[in-house]
């Protein structure tokens, strides 16, 4: 059994769709950033937390990386030509897409007001519209990021397309608004964002 700690309008998300889509058992605790609950199992204060085997485990990449190794899916195996690649794609949306979002949503509301620069932004839309002409290049041919069987970027990517549009970051690539729209049907990512 596992536990996630983390609202659905969170990194958390990742997980939770995660362990939806390998179809495993788990309790979810929708304890916000920095509260108690969060603090007592990771003291930066931030979500998701996977709980596994009375374990905290933080990070959303580290969790997906971890859930995909012990369940063997998700994943190409450890050592392969297609992980060497995959954990590529994981770094490059990390560094050009979720990084993008993140430092957005930090000068929107997460830092203090007196430290928040709106200017910024302008930049990071920049790169983050720069960036979608990279990943379309770098996209396979099969339905998802890597080919016929879907992996952790699959759920970084995706997450971070559902962030762009709340943080009106617009997606210009018409192949990549394709793929993220059928990424959202996905039944298991319905199920985890229902919670």
């Amino acid at each position: 059994m596992y536990t996630v700690v983390g609202s659905v309008e969170s990194r958390a998300l990742r997980v939770l769709w995660m362990l939806e889509e390998l179809g495993l058992d788990y309790e979810h605790l929708p304890a916000p950033p920095r509260s108690p609950d969060v603090i007592s199992l990771n003291p930066a204060g931030k979500v998701p937390v996977l709980v596994a085997d009375g374990t905290p485990i933080t990070d959303s990449t580290a969790i997906l990386a971890f859930l995909a190794d012990r369940h063997g899916a998700l994943t190409f195996p450890a050592g392969t030509l297609d992980r060497a690649r995959q954990d590529s794609m994981t770094q490059f949306l990390l560094d050009e897409f979720d990084a993008a979002l993140w430092m957005s949503a930090r000068h929107s509301f997460i830092l203090p007001e007196d430290l928040r620069e709106a200017a910024i932004k302008k930049s990071l839309r920049w790169e983050f519209q720069h960036s979608q002409k990279t990943l379309v290049a770098r996209m396979s041919e099969g339905p998802f990021l890597m080919g016929e069987t879907m992996t952790v970027p699959d759920i970084i990517l995706t997450h971070c397309g559902d962030w762009a549009d709340a943080a009106r970051f617009p997606i210009t690539q018409d192949r990549l608004a394709q793929y993220l729209e059928r990424m959202r049907s996905r039944p298991a990512l319905k199920r985890a964002m229902a919670r």
